[in-house]
């Protein structure tokens, strides 16, 4: 599966080499095969097109409007459709990104709360395939926007989102599985009431979103020098939220460096924190917050998106960090259909923290220790791994890595085929 998806891959830089027409102004689009592979999610295969009006081509090859829309699905059930608009011309002066997503997800992850005190069990998991599982369906809309204060590098980010989440257990008759017993996350609400009865089952939330950005990067694609750094503040207000007010904090900070010619080093820091004492939903708790959302998903540490090579979603806590560090490496360039390609690697080492565990009942944790353990503070999950790019015209790039957990309760490793650098 590995070796025919990279191929495919490959085939797919071809592909789009020759779709594309050079266009200087009015209209122009795309139309390709959706297609990625991720350990945690399966091969994706399915469609997408990218709409652009390009204007009178004073701004090419930046566009004027962009449309993006894509309908694919994962083999393990993942199903995503999504339509994704974005302009700087919408409002003047103003990036205006508008995202409507629906993700159904009828085998997710579910490892419990606060990492490591929730023991991972793959002798468990054998004779219960589907203990760490539960099925959730989530619609998402968002309206970001963004602007810079008198054309320098600081700005301001703002944004309004809706969620709805619907969780379950998995619906085993309706995918057609065999039942091997109870899940960790029917045991969470059933026997422990880790899970409160009246948030279990998903339910909606309306954030209000508020921030600062300084960002000088050299480009956007793969930085070699720069700062990108972002402050936000994330809230569901109660006149907006009857069910769960909360707000949170999250302060992100990326820096490149230039060490020899086509060599780069690059690292994000990340830290999440609730700010005051509401409750958090627990479907709400494993959302990562940014200024600017490109995923389809931002969700949990573990993963592709956060630290790679541990399982998705392992690390789950009120209050997390997180940090990716990795050395870039363009260590072949060539011409091929008069289009300019490279060739790169990154060797990376990620690592994610709980600062502020989830409160769970004492008394349940130590009458259960085939399922939890105590809290211990400044427990890391860590990964490490090396990826393949393949950058075409420097914007365009295909993204293979391999990452392994350095711990195993945090898995063995992780692969992932997709686009872009992770950061």
């Amino acid at each position: 599966m590995k070796r025919t998806t990279l191929a495919f891959c490959l085939s797919l830089v071809v592909i789009f080499v020759f779709s594309q027409q050079k266009v200087k102004k009015g209209f122009g689009f795309g139309a390709l095969p959706a297609v990625s592979y991720d350990s945690d999610l399966g091969f994706q295969y399915g469609a997408l097109v990218n709409l652009y009006l390009y204007g009178d081509g004073s701004q090419f090859p930046k566009y004027n409007h962009s449309l993006y829309m894509e309908l694919s699905t994962y083999t393990k059930g993942r199903v995503i459709a999504r339509m994704r608009y974005d302009s700087e011309f919408l409002i003047p002066k103003v990036r205006t990104t508008l995202d409507v997503t629906y993700v159904t997800d009828p085998i997710s992850d579910f490892y419990g709360f606060n990492g490591y005190q929730s023991i991972y069990d793959p002798v468990l998991e054998k004779t219960n395939k589907y203990l760490y599982k539960n099925s959730q369906y989530m619609f998402r809309a968002k309206a970001d926007f963004q602007g810079n204060f008198n054309h320098s590098k600081f700005g301001w980010v703002a944004g309004y989102s809706y969620y709805h989440f619907t969780n379950d257990t998995v619906n085993n008759k309706q995918l057609g599985l065999p039942y091997t017993g109870e899940s960790l996350f029917q045991k969470y609400y059933k026997d422990w009431g880790l899970i409160n009865s009246n948030e279990v089952h998903g339910g909606s939330v309306n954030y209000l979103k508020i921030g600062l950005k300084y960002d000088s990067r050299d480009q956007l694609a793969c930085p070699m020098k720069g700062i990108f750094t972002e402050a936000v503040i994330q809230s569901a207000p109660k006149f907006l939220n009857q069910d769960f007010p909360h707000t949170k904090l999250a302060v992100i900070h990326r820096q490149y460096f230039t060490l020899a010619k086509d060599l780069a080093f690059a690292y994000r820091l990340d830290y999440q924190m609730s700010l005051g004492n509401e409750h958090v939903p627990y479907y709400a708790q494993p959302l990562l917050i940014t200024s600017y959302l490109v995923a389809v998903t931002n969700q949990g540490l573990g993963g592709k998106s956060s630290v790679r090579g541990i399982l998705r979603n392992r690390v789950i806590g009120d209050d997390v960090a997180f940090g990716n560090f990795e050395f870039r490496y363009k260590f072949l360039r060539f011409d091929l259909f008069k289009q300019n390609f490279y060739l790169g690697t990154n060797v990376f080492f990620d690592s994610g923290i709980i600062l502020k565990p989830i409160d769970m009942n004492p008394l349940i944790v130590s009458a259960n220790p085939t399922y939890f353990k105590s809290y211990e503070a400044g427990k890391f999950h860590s990964a490490a791994g090396i990826g393949l790019k393949i950058g075409w015209n420097e914007n365009f790039v295909i993204s293979a890595e391999f990452g392994k957990a350095l711990e195993k309760q945090d898995g063995n490793t992780g692969f992932y085929i997709g686009l872009n650098y992770l950061f």
